[in-house]
């Protein structure tokens, strides 16, 4: 079925319209994990994740029947094109921002693990047979490799 050019126009706005909230909400959380401050990525969470979904069913939609835009002014395609590279774009930023975000959470578990096990080499508990446990000695310690 071919859609007429105002609905693919309508459809194309609408599209530009999702793509350049979304990448707004995008960048406001890059930012956030840029600036060592993650709990303000949270602000917006619930927005992006909902417009995220609905981005990415609309963009499935637009590839299986690319006629649903086809009939939109170039110039308005054009700028859902900008629109898109834009977005792109910011989501690479934030990958890079949420990259350095674990790597630095990841530096500060093994730094703690390895304080805490450096605490207990002290020598305190009792080992076979009720004698002192020797310094050194091997204690357990888990670590979430996704902190």
């Amino acid at each position: 079925m071919a859609l007429s050019a105002l609905d693919a126009a309508d459809r194309v706005e609408q599209l530009i319209i999702l793509t350049e909230r979304l990448t707004e909400l995008v960048a406001l959380e890059a930012q956030a994990f840029e600036q060592q401050r993650p709990q303000e990525a949270m602000a917006h969470i619930e927005e992006t994740s909902r417009l995220a979904n609905i981005y990415r069913h609309e963009s499935a939609r637009v590839r299986a029947n690319p006629a649903m835009v086809a009939a939109a002014p170039v110039a308005q395609r054009t700028r859902l094109i900008r629109a898109t590279e834009a977005f792109d774009s910011v989501l690479a930023r934030q990958g890079r921002a949420l990259d350095a975000a674990r790597t630095v959470t990841e530096g500060l578990v093994k730094t703690i693990a390895n304080e805490v096990a450096a605490q207990r080499t002290t020598g305190s508990g009792y080992g076979l047979k009720g004698a002192p446990s020797a310094p050194g000695s091997a204690t357990s310690i888990t670590l979430n490799k996704r902190a």
